[in-house]
């Protein structure tokens, strides 16, 4: 992409061929030769009149001044060099910027330049570690607790698209979707090659978006198109970190949401259930026609904030495993040493695996369960996938049951894990009749494998996603 240090080193190069000084040049575009200099050292952006005046006295086209490719190597050499010592990483490292000039050899260059990317890639290896990314997922699940998992400028954001294509709430159909699209410059395309590490494809240059032609059954084909639209409105770029790579996802899956299940219509269906003491996250679910999993995260995300009940919210494996999580009504979830939720073993006793174990799979299953925190009331159901069963949670403490259908459920359990006598150890007779006499083979858990990707915080394998752009990029004019 076309930035200032590229423009600046063109008009260096371009002054230098026509044999102008920084004084000559900047009495002939109306500037003083020190801000010229700072022009050519990319520390400026220069607006379009401007680059007219520039392309106007060098003699040249608008579009030729605006090139992306760098005028000469050596250029190419200094802008990248530039970069590196603007980037975070060089910062952290505490050293003096080294000026960029003509006695820099372009060996020397190369070899800090091949420095720098050795450093990032070792950067990058300590930063994927499994640990970093349970610690960056324990930070975030704090920052989303001490906003009440509500994000009011994403909500604007979603209102604002809304207003953009006329929609005024109710659920948003698909040619809505695309709509959406339009309004943002782009046209969708159904392909059946999207690269397998892929959700969709965003191609920026020929504004076109590309999901895949079939969709499993558990994914809602809307989805897809609105995160990849969410993604280029929040002008997400590569992240830098694990951190950040986390933030973008939550982001871009809030504003697909709040696109989905608009605020203003889904509060008022909230509070008049609330009203009326039947709160309801099937009820939000059939009135937006989305998966209960998406009104069950919508629904953490507006009832704190508008209804003024906290809650917490869980999607559990069969297996047991926590796969996400979240809650600002002070339930204790299992954690690991790092205080990170996701991978840990959810209580047997709680309504996130009881449910596993209900016969009626059509009806929501409540549970009251009395924690060391306290009493909770908690809705579950079972949602299949191709990753196996899981089950969705949305529960609050005792004293906001009463605000929610199915509280006066019979159903109760006691729980006092994390205390290992609760569920995890073995009642004696089982462990008298059996020690020493079970050899299980363990599965290996798949988190050890799927904390971070090799190739990239994203996980994307970049060499694919090009050859597919270029397979159906539209042919040039």
């Amino acid at each position: 992409m076309l930035d200032s240090l590229t423009i600046g080193r063109r008009i260096r190069q371009l002054r230098s061929d026509r044999g102008l000084t920084l004084d000559e040049l900047g009495a002939a575009i109306g500037r003083a030769a020190s801000q010229v200099s700072v022009i050519e050292n990319g520390k400026r952006e220069l607006k379009l009149g401007e680059l007219q005046r520039f392309a106007r006295v060098l003699d040249v086209s608008l579009d030729q001044l605006m090139t992306a490719e760098p005028p000469t190597k050596r250029a190419a050499l200094e802008i990248a060099l530039e970069r590196a010592q603007r980037g975070p990483l060089f910062a952290s490292l505490g050293l003096a910027a080294l000026p960029v000039r003509k006695t820099l050899s372009d060996e020397a260059i190369e070899t800090i330049l091949g420095l720098h990317r050795e450093l990032e890639r070792v950067h990058g290896e300590r930063a994927a570690t499994p640990e970093e990314a349970r610690r960056a997922n324990t930070e975030l699940r704090k920052a989303m607790r001490r906003r009440n998992n509500y994000f009011g400028e994403l909500e604007q954001t979603a209102a604002g698209l809304h207003a953009a294509v006329g929609h005024e709430g109710g659920p948003l159909s698909q040619r809505v979707a695309s709509d959406l699209a339009s309004h943002l410059g782009f046209t969708l395309h159904y392909v059946g090659d999207l690269p397998g590490s892929t959700r969709s494809v965003t191609d920026l240059r020929n504004g076109r978006i590309y999901v895949p032609l079939g969709q499993s059954p558990d994914a809602d084909p809307r989805s897809v198109v609105l995160q990849a639209l969410s993604s280029h409105v929040l002008q997400h770029r590569e992240p830098g970190d694990y951190a950040e790579f986390l933030q973008q996802r939550v982001e871009t899956n809030y504003l697909a949401a709040a696109l989905l299940v608009p605020e203003k219509s889904a509060v008022g269906i909230l509070q008049r259930a609330k009203d009326a003491r039947e709160l309801s996250v099937e009820d939000l679910r059939d009135a937006f026609g989305v998966s209960y999993e998406t009104a069950a995260h919508r629904f953490t995300n507006l009832a704190t904030e508008h209804l003024g009940i906290p809650v917490h919210f869980l999607k559990v494996h069969e297996s047991g495993t926590i796969s996400k999580a979240y809650e600002n009504d002070s339930v204790q979830f299992p954690t690991d040493a790092l205080g990170a939720v996701e991978g840990q073993t959810v209580c047997r006793f709680w309504s996130a695996r009881r449910v596993f174990d209900v016969e009626d799979r059509f009806s929501p299953y409540h549970q009251y369960t009395d924690k060391p925190a306290g009493t909770y009331w908690c809705t579950s159901r079972i949602q299949p996938s191709s990753r196996g069963q899981f089950s969705v949670s949305v529960g609050t403490a005792f004293a906001h049951a009463k605000w929610f259908r199915g509280r006066d459920t019979t159903n109760r359990f006691h729980s006092g894990c994390p205390d290992e006598s609760c569920c995890r150890r073995p009642p004696a007779g089982l462990a008298t009749r059996w020690t020493g006499q079970a050899h299980p083979s363990a599965r290996l858990n798949s988190s050890l494998h799927a904390a971070m990707p090799t190739s990239g915080f994203t996980g994307v394998d970049t060499t694919e996603v090009f050859e597919f752009l270029e397979r159906h990029a539209p042919a040039a004019s």
